[in-house]
């Protein structure tokens, strides 16, 4: 067994309590390859920022637990090679969907896991939730869980619906599990695709407009549970600059659409002290591939075109600390 903190990682307890009190929320930031977790590293040192590194079951898979370890120990190593004295990195498990799941990643040096038991019976996502958080909390890794269920397409979570969170359900689950967080339902959404065209109105360029988040759900739940750690999922904005990027060089993304970033600000400076972005990495990384190969076609070494692919994912994930999250300099 291996404990996070040989890895020089952190949980989320600290973290998540300084959030909630200084109204700004830490960039969860999905990630499957090497250019990836050294774009994030990249950003949130030079922006001097706490950040989650997360990685979904699909990600465990394709990478390899052990190899997504040792780059959470290099990412530790390589933010102080950058020059952070004090690197607060947290390796996330993202829709964890078992108990078993978890205790692998628990067992491996994750500092942190989330317990997605929302597509369950009230009572069984409790006693799910509960099972790992016992678990978990013997060996000090924080817990997030979900209530409410998202909509869309990511990696192996898929919903067709979305179900706002009930607010009055949130006392009596995070009491009853125990959780440290709890990822709500407010009308986000899971992939570049998070509203249908029928769902938007379109502005004068055409473009979708998607419709606004529930913030009276939010401030409800927020009255239930006051300074309690609050999630979103689905939270990439979908930027058209790269959506357009991608259709201009050979790509087919007709009518992607995100959540607007002013609406993530917004959630952003209340108890929401977590928001994940995981689509907008994938549209920058691909933008920036398509438009390199466009731009040289007989050029064929990986890394002539994930240079600037990781270029463009550093400034994405900058601009997200900056001016969405609010989480710059709040080591």
């Amino acid at each position: 067994m291996v404990n996070y903190k040989e890895l020089g990682l952190v949980n989320t307890k600290d973290m998540f309590a300084k959030a909630v009190k200084g109204g700004y929320a830490i960039p969860a930031f999905n990630f499957n390859t090497m250019e990836q977790m050294q774009a994030i590293v990249q950003a949130a040192v030079k922006t001097n920022s706490p950040v989650i590194m997360q990685v979904s079951k699909g990600a465990r898979n394709y990478a390899n637990g052990t190899i997504l370890r040792y780059m959470a120990q290099g990412a530790v190593e390589y933010a102080k090679e950058l020059g952070c004295k004090n690197p607060q990195i947290v390796l996330h498990l993202d829709h964890g969907d078992s108990f078993e799941l978890c205790k692998d990643c628990i067992d491996n040096g994750f500092s942190s896991v989330m317990i997605d038991g929302s597509h369950l019976p009230y009572e069984e996502n409790i006693a799910l939730t509960k099972k790992v958080v016992e678990y978990a909390h013997a060996h000090d890794v924080t817990v997030e869980a979900e209530l409410g269920v998202l909509a869309g397409v990511e990696d192996e979570v898929s919903a067709e619906h979305s179900t706002y969170t009930k607010p009055e359900e949130v006392v009596d689950f995070s009491t009853r599990t125990g959780c440290d967080s709890l990822a709500i339902s407010i009308g986000t959404s899971h992939g570049a695709y998070k509203f249908k065209p029928e769902q938007c109105t379109r502005n004068a360029e055409g473009k979708l407009v998607p419709p606004p988040l529930a913030f009276n759900v939010l401030e409800a739940i927020e009255k239930q549970l006051p300074g309690f750690p609050i999630v979103l999922h689905g939270s990439s904005s979908v930027p058209q600059d790269e959506v357009d990027t991608i259709n201009a060089n050979g790509g087919k993304l007709p009518d992607a659409v995100g959540i607007p970033e002013e609406q993530l600000r917004k959630a952003s400076k209340s108890a929401v002290c977590k928001i994940n972005i995981d689509s907008d990495s994938r549209l920058a990384m691909t933008a920036a591939v398509r438009k390199y190969f466009n731009e040289h076609p007989d050029h064929f070494d990986p890394r002539q075109y994930l240079k600037p692919a990781r270029e463009n994912m550093q400034k994405m994930y900058e601009h997200k600390i900056v001016n969405v999250l609010g989480s710059n300099d709040k080591l």
